[in-house]
């Protein structure tokens, strides 16, 4: 195995192309500049080494896509799996993102970002499982498992603003979205099913605290410009 079919040392899983990971970062990273007015906060905050479980809301497909170009490091995200239907499925797999089954719990995926976590990667989760209102109102335990397996550091991250207005609202030319990094913090996941979900719960708190911090401050920012 080399570097540039991924595995050990490069932050990504086997058979994946570090080299275009770092391409495909740079066009995410630039992908949405001309739609959106961003305003990112706290990526100094995010760990540079060691195992990081990400967790993030999840209300449109844009957001995977801003977080993992914004990131100041390489990122393994858990992907629905019919997303990798298609001609996109290659060029996921290439940039080392991982199919799961949102469905029921998939071992595979979970087995392959263990591995990327002890290997001292980074992998991204959205608690939620699956598209909503992004305001984290239940959350799986996929994280909680990944964080228990691993000794991982978990990292919150919030993304608001990609959600169109009520259709009576006129929508603004470029429109902010904030991208905030929180606090990394530890987390101690018991044993048991018990453990998995007082530790899923400690997650979802996390996430929807930072979340509604983020939607206090582009309120305030609404009310001042008004």
């Amino acid at each position: 195995m080399t570097a540039a079919d991924g595995g050990r040392g490069t932050g990504l899983p086997d058979g994946s192309v570090p080299w275009l990971h770092d391409l495909g970062r740079g066009i995410a990273r630039q992908l949405y500049r001309p739609a959106y007015r961003l305003r990112v906060e706290g990526m100094d905050r995010v760990p540079r080494t060691g195992p990081v479980v990400l967790i993030a809301n999840h209300s449109t497909m844009i957001e995977p896509q801003l977080i993992f170009g914004l990131l100041p490091r390489r990122s393994v995200f858990l992907v629905k799996d019919e997303m990798f239907e298609g001609a996109a499925g290659p060029w996921l797999r290439r940039i080392g993102q991982v199919p799961v089954n949102r469905g029921a719990p998939d071992r595979t995926a979970l087995t392959t970002a263990t591995g990327v976590l002890r290997d001292g990667g980074l992998v991204g989760v959205f608690p939620e499982g699956t598209r909503g209102a992004g305001d984290v109102s239940s959350a799986h335990h996929g994280a909680a498992w990944l964080v228990r397996m691993s000794g991982a550091v978990v990292q919150p991250l919030a993304v608001r603003g990609t959600l169109r207005p009520p259709e009576d609202t006129r929508r603004r030319l470029r429109p902010v979205v904030d991208v905030v990094a929180g606090e990394p913090f530890a987390l101690d996941v018991e044993r048991g099913r018990s453990g998995l979900a007082e530790a899923t719960e400690r997650l979802r708190t996390a996430l929807a605290d930072l979340v509604a911090s983020v939607d206090a401050t582009r309120t305030s920012d609404r009310e001042e410009k008004q």
